[in-house]
């Protein structure tokens, strides 16, 4: 059975079934196979810092040492906050109910990159009209995890759906003082006539 989310808005409960949008499925995909002499498919392989040791797909793995160059388990590991207090463990989505009571406008929504995109299947349509034009944000885990993402529920003909993000941090640089990116004082990036320039002077390749 797929995987269900329940949301509650408008103290009413509403459940969906989530069904990733493939990128692949939309706009298809290139792959490169690598053929030797026979024509047969290469296989990939890794070798050790000497290059004389050859390593096979799988030979390869991660691991956590601690001060002392001992290994560590990822069961021992405990996340904590930069203040050195524990993390607060974030439920599973799917586990509970997601109540959607925040929102944000068009142009918050565009701060964020968007990294997954779900349909959600199976929508009463009394949920549909509760959004309607709105865009709803609530913070998505797949599983339980110390770290949720931000997710953006919104309508789009008759259809609903879920889209997961990062948000995009600008910062902006300047010597002295920063002016407006709207000011148009400085005549350096303006052109007073038209009619002074010669095409003829630019050279095309």
């Amino acid at each position: 059975m797929p995987r269900q989310l329940t949301f509650k808005i408008k103290k009413k409960e509403y459940t969906a079934e989530p069904t990733k949008v493939d990128r692949k499925k939309l706009y298809g995909w290139v792959e490169i196979l690598a053929l030797d002499d026979k024509g047969e498919p290469c296989t990939l392989i890794s070798t050790d810092e000497s290059g004389s040791v050859l390593i096979p797909k799988g030979g390869t793995g991660l691991g956590i040492l601690s001060e002392k160059n001992e290994w560590v388990e990822r069961s021992e590991l405990v996340a904590v906050k930069e203040n050195g207090k524990p993390a607060d463990l974030i439920t599973s989505s799917y586990n509970t109910v997601v109540e959607l009571k925040d929102k944000v406008t068009a142009e918050e929504f565009l701060d964020y990159s968007i990294t997954d995109f779900y349909e959600l299947m199976n929508v009463d349509n009394q949920l549909l009209k509760t959004i309607g034009k709105d865009i709803y944000t609530f913070t998505y885990s797949y599983l339980d995890n110390y770290e949720g993402s931000p997710a953006f529920l919104m309508v789009s003909e008759n259809t609903l759906y879920m889209l997961i993000g990062v948000s995009n941090n600008f910062e902006m640089l300047c010597f002295g003082d920063c002016g407006s990116v709207d000011d148009t004082e400085d005549d350096t990036f303006q052109i007073e006539d038209d009619d002074n320039l010669d095409f003829s002077m630019l050279n095309y390749k």
